[in-house]
This record gives structure tokens, C-alpha cells and sequence, in this order.
């Protein structure tokens, strides 16, 4: 790690010059955190800058006074990549928040970091279009901070992640350099794939000051199914013969029993089948109703002959906003339950879900703590939480690793990785350093070097 210098007063006033900043703690306080349990770091000061040359003077500045940078979007990530561990500066995107371009011919959106997820979904919606990547938090979340960790969402399995939409970028380098990388196209291999490899770098390469982003036509019709199943076992298992069967909802989540338990501390009332094991929430949508109605029907009979007792379908937009409220309030209502908990969420392969779930039931026995699941079934990607809830705090910090390393092991053994979405940020740099090839990290710290030699871009993070 380098030897990073203090923000001194001549500093605060070198960055006064470029943009208003702050050093109250009231203030900063708040930027010390995301939603990572148990985990902070005060940085010494904050900007939030309104457009991209700011941007790169600060950056600039840093490079010759060597003091490091946190980018930050909205602060909504679980693995501490906006957390300042270093101190720093934290350079907030909050107010480049501008949907600049909705180009409905090309369909393509050109959109600042700081934008809201749910806010591009909804204006692109209006004009018949739709941009699929929906993490949890997309009522809350940043699209540059979607971009920097790579995010996902339900809609993952038919439709991809942030990195299948995004076609161009705008980068402030750690020297204050700005490029441009694509734009307003579908093809281009012109040289490496530097979009690709900014996509998840989590701030420590630069900082995103533009986005382009690739749209659809949006499907016009769209149901829901639910589905309880009365084993763990038997909706994994229901998972991988839906796929086999060529078929591709637009999403497949998993939910177990203590997760929608859970969920129901949040929204206040009971779930249906609270009873069951298990449940499947499946999303199928599409552009011809008859094609719609003949798949869902298809998905139902499946579900049943695999032992499900029963399918709800929702049909109507407030039955479904209703059926994906229990599913998008399991995080709120496991926080109620235990306001620290370690969050993870690893990948295994489709057709391993039930044993890793196995698995992870003997390690919960064995230590004697809660582990709650849920996810999306589609793709492997299961969010893994830990809850501490009454344990002391010396044994939470002793157990929670052992814990950690046997669920990783694990996860490796069935063929899987360790994060698909939340990425490293600090919580898994021990593990990506352990279980990842020797060979395959130093070629990622010559990237590193490449694009920030001084190292003041989110240090700590990731390598």
C-alpha cells in the first residue's frame, strides 16, 4: 500500500478552488458507510462535484499532492468498495444525476454516474423502451455505482447484467485524464476491451462520468408465478429441468422459508404458502399474449409434476407488485431481525443449488448461527447471510471467518466463485487473494499499475 499524505488546510483550499468541500464530520460521517454491516471508515473530507472536468482536476490534484480518492455513487453496495478505508477524499457523484440523451432510434440512453436506476427504468419505459438490469436496490442505486461493481438483478438469467448494456464510457484516469471508450454502438473490437474492463473495477481504475447505455423494445405483457415447493431440494431441482427444457423466464428466484419469515418483519403481513420449504418466483414475459399464456401454463404444469403443491399467477400489475414485495423486502426484514449480518453472495452451477444449500445447513448447525438464502435461482447466484443477531461481538469476529472460508470452500468444490454481483470491495479481498491463481492476480495488478501507478484510486479495495 503507498504512503498516502494528509489533506492539509492548503490542500482544502486547492480543492475549494475546483468545488465545494467539506470537512464536517455531521457531514462526512455519513459517507464513512454503505450498507455493509459493521464496517466504517471516516474519510477527512468530501466533494460533490456537478460535472465531469471537476472531476478531473481533482484527480489530478491528488496525483501531485498523493492523497487518496473514494468514488462513491449512492452508497448502496454490501462489500465496503465506497467505504474510505484509507481516509482520504471521497468524491460523491450524487449531483451528476442528469438523464442527458433518451436516443429512441439508436435505443440508447446516455446517462451521468449519479442517475437512479429506477428513474432511467421508468423514463425509457414511457417511450416503449426497457433497460433490464434491476438489482435490489434500483429505487436507490446509482448507475455508476451499477457499473463499477458490475450489478445484476432477477432479470439476469434472460437478460444479462449492467455489462451486456453498457456500449460506452466516459473515464476520469488518476492523472485527470479524460477518455472516451465506445458510444453509441453494437460492435467494436477495435483494440482491447477497456469498457469490459473498467465494468466491476469498483473505483480503483478510475472514476465514470458518463455512461452510455443499450435499450430494448419493452415486452408488453408479463405474469408471474409463485410456487411452493416442499423441499429445498425439489425447487433446485425444478430450476435446472426448466432449463433443460429450453425454457427462459425472465427470471427464476429462489426463496427459503426463513428469508420470506423474514420479509414479513418488513411488510406486516403474512406471505402466501409461509408454511412450504421453499419458493420459486418466476417472471415470464414477452411481446405476443397467446405465446405468453402458452408458456406460463407450461412452467405451471412442470412446476407441478415436480412436486410443487400449488402455482399463484398474477397477471395484473398490482397483484405482481404485491408477490415481488415479499421477494424485494427479504434484505429490510433480515436487518430487522439481526442489524448485523455478513452478506454473501456466492455462484454455483444451476444444478448444485440444493447441495450447497445442504451444505450450508450442516455449517449453520455446526456453529450455531442463522444462515438465510435467497436468490436468483436462474443464474446460481445465491445471496448467503449470516446473521449475528445476540452473539458477542468477540465470538462474531472469531466465528464469522470460519464460517466464511467453509461456505467459499464449499462453493468452490461445486465449480462456483465467490461473488456475482456485491463484488470484492474490502470484505473479500483476503478471499479473492486465497483462492484466486497467482498467475491470474498479478496479470490484474499490471492492470492496476496501468491505470493508476500512484495507487490513490479506492485503495484497499479488491487487490
Amino acid at each position: 500500500m503507498p504512503q498516502f499524505n494528509k489533506i492539509t488546510d492548503e490542500v482544502l483550499r486547492e480543492i475549494s478552488d475546483i468545488c465545494e468541500v467539506t470537512t464536517d464530520t455531521g457531514v462526512t460521517e455519513a459517507y464513512g458507510r454503505d450498507e455493509t454491516s459493521d464496517l466504517f471508515s471516516l474519510p477527512e473530507a468530501v466533494v460533490r462535484p456537478t460535472k465531469a472536468e471537476q472531476i478531473s482536476q481533482l484527480l489530478k490534484l491528488a496525483s501531485q499532492r498523493l492523497f487518496p480518492v473514494t468514488p462513491r455513487g449512492l452508497g448502496t453496495g454490501v462489500s465496503g468498495g465506497a467505504i474510505p478505508v484509507e481516509g482520504g477524499l471521497v468524491i460523491s457523484l450524487e449531483k451528476m444525476n442528469r438523464l442527458k440523451d433518451i436516443d429512441k432510434e439508436n435505443m440508447m440512453a446516455v446517462v451521468e454516474p449519479g442517475l437512479i436506476t429506477g428513474e432511467l427504468q421508468g423514463k425509457v419505459e414511457e417511450l416503449g423502451l426497457f433497460y433490464p438490469p434491476d438489482p435490489a436496490s434500483l429505487d436507490s442505486c446509482s448507475l455508476g455505482g451499477n457499473v463499477a461493481e458490475g450489478a445484476g438483478g432477477p432479470r439476469a438469467f434472460k437478460y444479462g447484467t449492467t455489462k451486456d448494456y453498457v456500449t460506452g464510457l466516459e473515464l476520469a484516469l488518476a492523472s485527470g485524464e479524460l477518455i472516451s471508450l465506445g458510444g453509441k454502438i453494437i460492435k467494436d473490437v477495435s483494440g482491447y476491451n477497456l469498457i469490459g474492463t473498467i465494468i466491476g473495477s469498483e473505483g480503483t481504475l478510475g472514476i465514470i462520468t458518463s455512461i452510455t447505455l443499450r435499450l430494448i423494445p419493452l415486452p408488453p405483457h408479463k405474469v408471474d408465478l409463485l410456487v411452493p415447493f416442499p423441499s429445498l431440494e425439489k425447487a433446485g431441482e425444478t430450476v435446472s429441468l426448466l432449463v433443460e427444457k429450453g425454457i427462459v423466464p425472465a427470471t427464476i428466484e429462489f426463496m427459503e422459508r426463513e428469508a420470506l419469515l423474514a420479509s414479513e418483519q418488513k411488510i406486516k403481513r403474512e406471505v402466501p404458502f409461509r408454511e412450504k420449504a421453499a419458493q420459486l418466483l418466476i417472471e415470464i414475459d414477452g411481446y405476443k399474449k397467446e405465446e405468453l399464456e402458452g408458456l406460463y401454463e407450461t412452467v405451471g404444469e412442470i412446476c407441478l409434476d415436480q412436486g410443487a403443491e400449488d402455482v399463484l399467477v398474477a397477471d395484473n400489475r398490482p397483484d405482481q407488485e404485491r408477490m415481488w414485495e415479499a421477494r424485494r423486502e427479504i434484505p429490510e426484514g433480515l436487518a430487522l431481525l439481526s442489524p448485523v449480518i455478513d452478506k454473501e453472495d456466492v455462484v454455483v452451477p444451476r444444478n448444485q443449488i440444493a447441495t450447497f444449500l445442504r451444505a450450508k445447513g450442516e455449517i449453520a448447525k455446526k456453529y450455531g448461527v442463522k444462515i438465510v438464502c435467497f436468490g436468483h435461482a436462474g443464474d446460481g447466484n445465491i445471496h448467503t447471510n449470516v446473521l449475528k443477531e445476540e452473539m458477542a461481538d468477540e465470538q462474531w469476529k472469531k466465528v464469522r471467518k470460519e464460517i466464511d472460508y467453509e461456505l467459499i470452500r464449499t462453493v468452490l468444490s461445486l465449480g462456483g466463485t465467490i461473488t456475482g454481483e456485491h463484488g470484492i470491495g474490502v470484505v473479500k479481498r483476503e478471499y479473492l487473494k486465497k483462492f484466486t491463481n497467482p498467475t491470474t492476480l498479478s496479470l490484474m495488478r499490471g492492470i492496476k499499475q496501468a491505470f493508476d501507478p500512484q495507487g490513490i484510486m479506492n485503495p484497499g479495495k479488491v487487490l
